[in-house]
């Protein structure tokens, strides 16, 4: 059960949810199946030659907490499955620092489809695929997003009206911001993404640190 402070008092006040468990995998089901035949995808192709799959989000349809990254790498790609390589294996580690496990939040990406080499994504690509990440935020109705690296904290402060607050991640992370979502309030916490705790150590200690403001959440 959420925690009483101030700032969940506010959350609470203004989230409720709005559509029922089988209209929330009714709506996933559609997501998922639209962007199987997303022909009009730049990535399609590169998909269809390399015979990867798009990788569309995982975990609770009811979760609290939603996880936002970049784009999926290759093994996501292969797996179909979010967050499946070594940075996930490490966002793993950081859910149970915090007695969470996958099955308890919703982990996603911006971009659906492998980008050539794992690089960045192109702003073509980025808006090719917001309109399915938009769609899975209606429809988990979080109570916070966390995002994972600068380009997914970069859109979701856009898009839940926090344009004004968006600056270097290291001035950030961590913290807690209010958002306005379609259905309500939403906290969003930017989060460095676990790729950077690899090989750093401190880097590493410094994401279980900031996963703990999550715990409020659990």
């Amino acid at each position: 059960m959420l925690k009483e402070n101030g700032f969940l008092k506010k959350l609470k006040l203004y989230n409720f949810m709005t559509l029922s468990v089988g209209e929330k995998f009714e709506k996933m089901k559609q997501i998922r199946d639209e962007l199987l035949e997303f022909h009009t995808s730049p990535l399609y192709g590169y998909r269809i030659e390399n015979k990867y799959f798009p990788v569309v989000g995982e975990g609770s349809h009811g979760a609290r907490i939603m996880f936002v990254g970049e784009a999926p790498g290759e093994n996501e790609a292969k797996t179909a499955r979010p967050f499946t390589g070594k940075s996930g294996k490490l966002l793993d580690e950081m859910l149970e620092s915090i007695k969470l496990n996958r099955s308890d939040v919703y982990i996603t990406n911006i971009v659906k489809d492998r980008p050539p080499a794992s690089r960045e994504p192109s702003g073509e690509e980025v808006a090719a695929y917001v309109p399915f990440l938009d769609r899975e935020i209606q429809t988990v109705e979080p109570k916070v997003i966390a995002t994972l690296g600068k380009s997914a904290m970069n859109y979701v402060f856009t898009k839940m009206g926090l344009t004004a607050i968006i600056t270097h991640i290291r001035d950030i992370h961590g913290k807690e911001f209010i958002g306005k979502g379609d259905y309500g309030a939403v906290a969003v916490i930017p989060l460095y993404h676990p790729a950077v705790g690899l090989t750093d150590e401190a880097n590493k200690q410094m994401l279980v640190n900031d996963f703990q403001v999550l715990k409020k959440y659990v």
